[in-house]
């Protein structure tokens, strides 16, 4: 099959023939027909989160069922389906709990093993980690779900618990914060959102935010964000990771108010010195948020089918496989186009099953 291939941390990509995946006992093998090309790929193509070399990345993706594993109950090929980006084991007290989002022995695909760049990918315990899609969502949209729109979803329902009328703070407005800027707003919530990039605030805005806030223009978002909300955000989420957007967050509360983290802290230096005064004195709720587990999907796929939620309106550029490799390496540039990109693949002849 083809697939995108990186030998070494930081070499361009290249499409090159590579081996078929084998096919778990319990798990399915899927012809992907679109992929998602997100930062977590370019960290561990820059070697940020190690993986085995030579390597495919690789983890937002959609496709239609190849090959099934005769362990599997649930499906069959010809499915069209979806997959977290966190797999769990399908044996562990976690996942039997239908926690499988911190699973020990998660895979996660493009990390753990091969991606979905390329024309297949293997998925293992399919039973409880692949999920259906409903015949009006397309693939492409179906592969922006991927981590961001679905961590987002879940970050702002299941911990959040925004309701109607709340105020919801979103810190960093990239494919996750501005995912969560539309999950508030269909759930009735006042949005405001904070960014350095007026292109993003301008998106947040398009996305039905009633307010943003610019950190150089006003240094204590906090403060602003108080004003703005008129005493503090009943939830507020650092969707972007550092030690400045989960501070400002915290304190963007108000009393009983709701965090929640979602942007990665990587290294020593990110440990952010959160104000556990406050935490104690506002009886303020912390939360981390990893993703969301398959069996959780219908929910947010049923507000996709009403037009509630449009996540295809966050794709900017749809391409090939043979464009996947630059468009990876992109991400770091600021140049990089608008919204997600995405990898959308055409099936060949006698290829899906």
């Amino acid at each position: 099959m083809r697939a995108v291939v990186y030998p070494e941390y930081g070499s361009t990509p290249q499409v090159e023939e590579v081996a078929d995946p084998a096919c778990p006992a319990d798990g399915v093998v899927i012809a992907v027909r679109a992929t998602g090309v997100c930062r977590s790929d370019w960290h561990a193509w820059m070697g940020h989160d190690p993986v085995a070399l030579p390597h495919v990345p690789g983890h937002e993706f959609a496709g239609v069922v190849a090959e099934v594993g005769p362990r599997v109950g649930r499906w069959h090929v010809g499915d069209r389906v979806t997959v977290p980006f966190v797999c769990g084991c399908g044996a562990c007290e976690y996942c039997a709990a239908g926690e499988a989002q911190v699973c020990p022995q998660q895979t996660q695909p493009g990390f753990t093993g091969f991606g979905s760049f390329a024309e297949r990918v293997a998925v293992h315990a399919a039973d409880l980690n692949l999920v259906g899609l409903p015949a009006s969502v397309d693939f492409v949209t179906a592969a922006s779900l991927g981590c961001r729109f679905a961590t987002a979803f879940r970050a702002v329902t299941a911990h959040g618990r925004l309701g109607s009328g709340e105020w919801l703070a979103v810190h960093g407005c990239g494919g996750v914060g501005l995912s969560a800027v539309m999950v508030g707003v269909a759930r009735g919530a006042r949005v405001v959102a904070v960014d350095i990039a007026a292109t993003a605030r301008q998106q947040a805005l398009a996305l039905g935010a009633e307010a943003v806030v610019d950190p150089r223009e006003h240094p204590l978002v906090a403060a602003r964000v108080a004003e703005v909300t008129g005493g503090g955000a009943h939830v507020s989420l650092d969707a972007l990771g550092s030690p400045e957007t989960a501070a400002a967050s915290v304190r963007s509360l108000r009393r009983r108010g709701r965090h929640v983290q979602v942007g990665l802290l990587l290294g020593a230096s990110s440990t952010p010195p959160l104000p556990m005064d406050r935490v104690v004195a506002w009886e303020l709720e912390l939360y981390g948020s990893h993703g969301m587990a398959a069996h959780e999907y219908p929910p947010m796929l049923a507000l996709i089918e009403d037009g509630s939620l449009r996540p295809d309106r966050l794709v900017g550029a749809v391409v090939g496989l043979e464009d996947a490799g630059v468009a990876l390496a992109a991400l770091d540039s600021p140049h990089k186009s608008a919204g997600m990109t995405v990898v959308q693949l055409t099936p060949q002849e006698g290829r899906e099953a």
